[in-house]
């Protein structure tokens, strides 16, 4: 990491660390907006890092901003940060002026399909856009006949039906039928639907491997702290042997997740090696998830079940993640597609990047 990187995700750390509480999480569940949580966050330019300046952006490097959303996973951050910094990163792709507020992604599943029509109106439905009731605008990338478009739209002008999350958090359907947008843009080549999913997974695996670090922390202290038989329960055989493939699973997600990032960085876009990049870090990720989870609340016991206890802020939203932008079979689905389609005798060349 650079001196940069390392200042830029220590200052997010302080702002999670000071704001974050475990009263905050809770109460945007029940529907209390975090506002001074969220505008500390926008004032700090950290929602819209990946825009350029010139736009309203903060122009920081791309892996810059994927370290910020691994750290905003390890603290279950209650805001559309990531939804909010992936929309600009589409709305930059047009060349389009930043608005200020909280903003979302549409659409997040690989079967949805939003058209502009001839008469400059939207049409179409997409389902579970996160934070969809919160957001202000929501940044779309819907199509203009056979051709992909990027659209800004305000929130007011939609129908949205409220649905919650396994986090808790708002995962609502958003209708687009007669909604006129903002602005609209060309999307550049080689930014369609597929590139789009592509990047929301590699934002979710990031933000899954900061929670996999989160209940890492968590299940270590408390192995370390709770007392059975006389003794830390860290010093049980069993204990220990889930602790250490908590640990494992963990470092596997973090390597998963960074490669895709310096993917997309290294290739400047989502090209089929960077694409395969994510489908393989959403894949293991995901697969981390499951595994990390069960062994943290195995670890914590009936107390980590409980509402009270806040592990659950990190297990419930790696759960959430794991399906959002494709879980781990949609993506081993489109790995062996790209694999298959390459043939044998590219396997090795495909593998390793040669």
């Amino acid at each position: 990491m650079s001196t940069e990187d390392n200042l830029i995700v220590d200052a997010a750390a302080r702002i999670f660390q000071d704001m974050v509480e475990a009263s905050v999480i809770n109460a945007a569940e029940t529907g209390t907006w975090p506002a001074a949580l969220w505008d500390t966050l926008e004032e700090s330019g950290l929602t819209l890092a990946w825009a350029d300046d010139a736009r309203g952006g903060a122009g920081i490097d791309m892996l810059d901003g994927f370290a910020l959303l691994k750290v905003a996973g390890r603290f279950s951050v209650p805001v559309p940060m990531a939804e909010t910094l992936l929309a600009a990163w589409l709305l930059d792709h047009g060349k389009m002026d930043l608005p200020s507020g909280p903003m979302t992604i549409a659409p997040t599943q690989a079967e949805a399909r939003i058209a502009l029509g001839a008469d400059g109106l939207l049409s179409g439905t997409a389902r579970y856009v996160p934070f969809g009731r919160n957001a202000q605008h929501i940044a779309v990338l819907a199509r203009s006949g056979a051709k992909p478009v990027i659209a800004l739209v305000a929130r007011e002008a939609c129908a949205i039906v409220e649905n919650i999350g396994l986090a808790g958090e708002p995962a609502d359907d958003v209708s687009f039928d007669g909604v006129k947008p903002v602005a609209t843009a060309p999307a550049p080549d080689g930014l369609d639907e597929s590139a789009l999913f592509a990047m929301g997974a590699a934002v979710r695996a990031m933000q899954m491997a900061g929670g996999l670090e989160k209940i890492l922390d968590q299940s270590v202290q408390y192995a370390l702290e709770r007392s059975q038989f006389g003794r830390p329960i860290g010093k049980f055989q069993a204990i220990q042997h889930g602790l250490a493939q908590l640990a494992g699973e963990t470092a596997a997600a973090g390597a998963a997740a960074d490669a895709a990032a310096e993917a997309i960085v290294k290739t400047r876009g989502l090209g089929e090696g960077a694409r395969a990049e994510v489908a393989a870090a959403k894949t293991r990720v995901g697969e981390a998830a499951t595994t990390g989870a069960a062994i943290a609340h195995q670890t914590h016991g009936a107390m980590g079940f409980t509402y009270e206890h806040t592990l659950h802020h990190a297990t419930r939203r790696l759960w959430a993640w794991r399906d959002e932008f494709g879980n781990e079979s949609y993506w081993a689905i489109q790995l062996g597609r790209m694999v298959a389609a390459r043939g044998a005798d590219n396997l090795w060349p495909f593998v390793t990047g040669d």
